[in-house]
């Protein structure tokens, strides 16, 4: 009876120490406001393929606090300005960042940077239309998956407030709208 509680005890200090490393990870990494290249193995992510995409209910993150735009499907749109670009489950238009490496993927926006530029985490599956599924893949980001096109990690734009918008194209000369190929829009 004494050791069943001590490995329960155990189990939960461990789990509580885990909890709290991944949250201070994540503030020390915002306070900071460097940008440190996180080298993760990239996972290739369930999807499932239809005409239309299932619309299901996602969070999209505090974008204050970079916690990332959840999204469960990934599309092919053609966006005014841009050509065809891949959008999320709501239509933003989501970017590839020049910082970060394709091969083998890494994230180098952190800090500051994930208020502006909002990674996009998904859990499996990701509906798909108009991409090629071998093209995409995870990159481990503080405990979740951030989605990864082409080996670059992806993100939203906070100025992009509406579907078909791509205020964030060729912003500094590092970011670009994503194609469904990977490559950077026009």
């Amino acid at each position: 009876m004494i050791q069943q509680r001590i490995v329960l005890l155990s189990a939960a200090g461990l789990a509580s120490a885990l909890l709290l490393a991944a949250c201070g990870g994540s503030a020390d990494n915002a306070s900071s406001g460097t940008s440190p290249a996180a080298a993760a193995t990239v996972t290739p992510v369930a999807t499932a393929t239809s005409g239309t995409p299932t619309s299901v209910p996602s969070g999209t993150g505090d974008s204050g606090s970079g916690q990332g735009a959840m999204t469960t499907a990934l599309m092919a749109k053609t966006v005014s300005g841009v050509g065809s670009v891949v959008t999320d489950d709501k239509g933003m238009t989501l970017y590839r960042y020049n910082k970060d490496q394709a091969h083998p993927s890494k994230w180098t926006c952190a800090g500051a940077c994930v208020k502006t530029w909002l990674p996009v985490i998904a859990e499996d599956p990701v509906k798909t239309m108009g991409i090629d599924n071998s093209l995409l893949g995870t990159v481990h980001r503080d405990g979740r998956k951030q989605l990864t096109l082409g080996g670059w990690p992806l993100y939203r734009y906070i100025g992009d407030t509406r579907a078909g918008q791509a205020n964030g194209q060729a912003k500094d000369q590092m970011w670009y709208a994503i194609t469904p190929s990977g490559a950077r829009g026009r």
